[in-house]
């Protein structure tokens, strides 16, 4: 069979990752302190997360997606503003993001290619993974995949197709994404009644007035109709209530139609790119257990504060040892009332979050209160629901500096 070869090309041996349990989380106190967590957020490299993890998850994840850099050689700051005017970016409050520049395609392949080989064997006899990249370099990922898989495990090219506003003068308007969806083995998962959409209306008036439509084949009109593999789904800088401030985030009903195609409640579902955080959101919010990582603490951070809005199950973040968070002096103070806790004149935030039993290591996060995503309110009085022993609070800044005190 053909292969994707460069003078590079290599499977590196594998350096697991230092973890560091920094945090159990509770969200909005559910769970606490008794629940065991049974999905992790991991800030670091993942090419050696996903070597530490390999011991206990090889070949035990039922579906990985996967949204990596796509080669376009760009810089994508964050929004971190509120209420700004979309159309006046020159106005925007914003802040670093992540980076995907490389010296060439060489370096980019020798990114890429380790991490896939490492999905491929962190994925379940029966399971699926999803890899998202765009036209300037699906070309070259699906040779890899076929080199990894075999080319006969392709189940679909899926087209994500989306409007917008574009530069380009001299081409076609690129409003298209590419997702490869890969199995590795013929027992995958996939669940056609939990996807399916209605037939557009021309078709079910179509077979309404003529007996002689579909040639004498006649569908299910009110089951509906599993989807092609060309999506059409909005960005999310038309959603407005999905907007963080995050670059390339991806729409959360996008994730969910792969999630529930190709995963049942209760599966372990990952996906070590995790940027924003919609993956995990959506596996939460649907009863999957997830792993999700990123080597920026801005997308951990945002993915941190996502999840405990929507999460009724503790989580844990660990860090890999070697990952800088930056920080600096808390200079606010905290006032105690019983079981309400107040800052007072702290500096600009976005999240916050009580410890009320610190051991001096682990943060367990009884209670966190964030910036909502279109408001630069943030509440600075949380109650929470246990009797404070030893008080440690933390708190992030809008421009993502952690701070810290123990009271």
């Amino acid at each position: 069979m053909p292969a994707l070869t460069w003078s590079s090309k290599a499977l590196p041996d594998l350096k697991p990752a230092d973890l560091i349990l920094d945090s159990v989380l509770y969200p909005r106190g559910f769970g606490y302190p008794e629940a065991k967590p049974e999905s992790h957020l991991f800030l670091g490299d993942n090419l050696r997360i996903m070597a530490s993890l390999l011991p206990e998850y090889e070949n035990r994840l039922d579906l990985i997606y996967t949204d990596p850099p796509f080669f376009t050689n760009k810089r994508y700051p964050a929004r971190i503003g509120r209420g700004e005017d979309s159309r006046r970016p020159q106005e925007w409050q914003i802040a670093e993001g992540y980076g995907d520049h490389w010296e060439d395609l060489d370096a980019y392949l020798d990114f890429l290619y380790p991490r896939l080989a490492l999905m491929y064997r962190m994925l379940a006899p029966h399971g699926t993974l999803y890899l998202h990249l765009d036209w300037h370099a699906d070309a070259y990922a699906r040779l890899l995949l076929d080199e990894l898989f075999g080319r006969e495990r392709l189940l679909n090219e899926i087209i994500w197709t989306y409007h917008g506003p574009s530069p380009i003068r001299r081409a076609f308007n690129r409003k298209h994404d590419a997702i490869l969806v890969y199995t590795k083995g013929d027992n995958y998962t996939f669940n056609a009644d939990a996807v399916r959409e209605p037939y557009n209306p021309n078709t079910v008036k179509t077979f309404a007035s003529s007996s002689k439509a579909g040639f004498g084949k006649v569908p299910d009109l009110e089951r509906g109709k599993v989807p092609e593999d060309w999506w059409y789904f909005p960005v999310v800088a038309r959603l407005h209530s999905e907007r963080t401030g995050y670059p390339t985030q991806k729409p959360e009903a996008l994730l969910e139609r792969i999630l529930l195609a190709s995963s049942n409640p209760g599966n372990m579902v990952a996906d070590f790119f995790c940027g924003s955080g919609t993956f995990p959101l959506v596996a939460a919010r649907h009863g999957r257990r997830f792993l999700a990582g990123d080597i920026s603490w801005r997308a951990v951070h945002t993915t941190r504060e996502r999840l405990v809005d929507t999460m009724r199950t503790p989580f844990t973040l660990y860090r890999e040892a070697i990952a800088a968070i930056p920080s600096i002096a808390f200079d606010c103070s905290v006032v105690v009332s019983n079981l309400t806790f107040s800052l007072k004149n702290p500096p600009p935030l976005d999240y916050w979050e009580i410890d009320p039993a610190w051991d001096g290591k682990i943060f367990r996060s009884a209670i966190q209160a964030r910036r909502p995503n279109r408001s630069a309110e943030i509440p600075l009085e949380i109650k929470i629901p246990a009797a404070p022993t030893n008080v440690c609070v933390r708190a992030v800044t809008v421009d993502g500096s952690l701070i810290q005190s123990h009271i």
